[in-house]
């Protein structure tokens, strides 16, 4: 018996545990309340036409560009995404790419590659290693990089990161971590390290969905998850990066819920840079038992216009999760961020050989300059770094 046939082994998702920094915020039960309250059937043309026609969207007007009466109007609200990204964001789209430094984990998660549970390769780079990846990154003229490891205290602790961002330091301008949720002192301790930003999937902001998908470790704790970019924020970090894995529930309620988070986030703390991700459930190894719902790319192009005219400020990322024929395309209407030459295995860059498995199958497999290409075919501009330290 394990925690996936006997629900009674399972801790409660909604308590923290004793070493979880509990910061008491009133952002999570603002986001669930909206979210729960959020009918994305009771809009009509007329409101997504409304809605449209205002420069200043509010909460209900993003809901009603998410639902199903807005999908007729694709066309205006690309055209609308279109404008306000460059608005704010001119013709540049930011590149970038992950480096997976390991891939252990103690989740359980069941849509995940990395959970305890599935038999993967498992690998942890050492720092030589850490340091040779990014060496080979370095020489595609990449100057961001986005640190991401499995969710292993024991096997990845604060201090291994840190290194690592100080490592990158020496080759990258800019640094992001996907990592687990920390605590705001060790948040801070990273930025200290050079950490410019974080970024935390919550995956699904359904607690009841969430406690099915998340059987075992830190991970399931949902409060403690959901609150980790107030905490980051608190620990000095400049940016922080929200996403919902399209397709583990309603798609419409997660989307909602995540521009509600960074829309509540960036009132409380209007220095912050927020940045938004637009990721769709992937096959994975050895697990062919996952049913997402579909979210179909006509869907995911809707989620995405929706997110560029309530959010306009926000960075936009889209990844590799995604074919290269919609990437190219998002970037030319609300995306302004793309990875390029990723391997989301363990090691792998340049001539370095791969040390461990894979997080998940990846659709976009081109190298930094068949992606920089790419943009610039488009009349946009490909830019290495985003932000200037003086």
């Amino acid at each position: 018996m394990d925690e996936l046939t006997n629900p009674e082994l399972r801790i409660d998702h909604m308590k923290y545990l004793p070493d979880m920094e509990n910061i008491g915020s009133e952002i999570q039960d603002k986001v669930i309340a909206a979210m729960e309250s959020y009918d994305a059937d009771k809009y009509t043309a007329d409101d997504v036409k409304a809605a449209l026609a205002k420069d200043v969207l509010e909460l209900d007007d993003f809901g009603a560009l998410l639902s199903p009466a807005a999908l007729p109007f694709l066309e205006e609200m690309a055209q609308r995404a279109k404008a306000e990204k460059e608005k704010h964001f001119g013709n540049s789209i930011q590149m970038f790419t992950p480096l997976y430094i390991a891939n252990y984990c103690e989740n359980y998660c069941i849509y995940c590659g990395f959970n305890c549970h599935n038999k993967i390769n498992r690998a942890k780079l050492n720092y030589d290693e850490i340091d040779r990846e990014m060496q080979e990154i370095a020489k595609t003229g990449l100057e961001e990089v986005l640190i991401l490891t499995g969710e292993s205290r024991k096997m990845s602790d604060v201090k291994y990161i840190g290194e690592a961002c100080k490592i990158a330091k020496k080759y990258f301008k800019v640094i992001g971590i996907e990592v687990y949720p920390m605590n705001s002192d060790e948040y801070r301790y990273l930025h200290e390290c050079g950490v410019d930003y974080v970024t935390v999937f919550q995956e699904t902001y359904d607690s009841d969905k969430y406690e099915t998908l998340h059987l075992a470790g830190h991970k399931r704790i949902f409060p403690y998850r959901l609150n980790a970019q107030e905490r980051a924020l608190m620990g000095g970090m400049r940016g922080v990066g929200f996403a919902a894995l399209l397709g583990l529930s309603d798609f419409r309620k997660d989307a909602f819920a995540v521009g509600t988070h960074a829309s509540l986030l960036q009132k409380k703390y209007p220095h912050a840079d927020i940045a938004i991700s637009c990721p769709r459930l992937r096959p994975i190894i050895n697990n062919d038992k996952i049913n997402p719902r579909d979210v179909h790319e006509t869907q995911l192009l809707q989620v995405m216009c929706a997110y560029r005219i309530f959010l306009p400020y926000a960075s936009m990322t889209i990844s590799t999760r995604e074919n290269a024929n919609f990437r190219d395309h998002s970037i030319g209407i609300a995306a302004t961020k793309i990875s390029a030459g990723v391997d989301v295995g363990i090691g792998g860059h340049g001539d370095n050989e791969k040390k461990g498995d894979e997080q998940f199958e990846i659709s976009d497999g081109r190298n930094v300059t068949e992606v920089y290409e790419a943009i610039k075919a488009q009349g946009l501009q490909p830019v290495m770094s985003e932000y200037i330290y003086v």
